[in-house]
């Protein structure tokens, strides 16, 4: 693993257009982390596409290694997936709630980026029981997608 001792970590959540992500600038002494989106790891995959494509080399966490970084104190801002905004909060992919929250907690600043527009705000149940296309889940066990979640303006200043 390397060492990101004196190093500040960009955080990016959520299925972000890959307009937003070509404006990434980063230095040397600055990484871009981008959390995986489960269940379909589409975030992971695209985003971390779009800024390979801006040369800038991410590295891939699980959604919960977020609150690890922030522990460490290596998080300097977080980029959030964002579908609507008002003086109320945002609609942002989920996942983005508790990032905001850690970051208000740790004082480091949110933004919202563009997400990729989604059509639904419920995904397919069966997406979480399994992984990779192998089921995860024992049978008759239940499952709940939501794609999208409010972010009160409180955690976004």
């Amino acid at each position: 693993m390397q060492d990101y001792k004196n190093k500040s970590i960009y955080l990016f959540q959520g299925l972000l257009s890959a307009d937003s992500l070509k404006k990434v600038k980063l230095s040397k002494d600055e990484h871009a982390f981008v959390c995986e989106g489960r269940p379909s790891l589409e975030a992971g995959r695209k985003n971390s596409a779009a800024l390979l494509k801006n040369k800038i080399s991410p590295t891939l966490i699980s959604d919960n290694m977020a609150g690890f970084l922030f522990f460490k104190g290596l998080v300097k801002e977080v980029s959030i997936a964002c579908q609507y905004a008002d003086n109320k909060g945002a609609l942002c992919d989920t996942g983005a709630l508790i990032l905001a929250v850690l970051a208000k907690k740790h004082k480091v600043p949110v933004k919202l980026l563009i997400a990729e527009h989604r059509h639904r705000f419920i995904g397919d149940p069966k997406a979480i029981l399994s992984f990779e296309g192998q089921r995860m889940a024992p049978k008759d066990t239940h499952g709940y997608v939501p794609l999208v979640e409010w972010v009160p303006a409180k955690y976004l200043k």
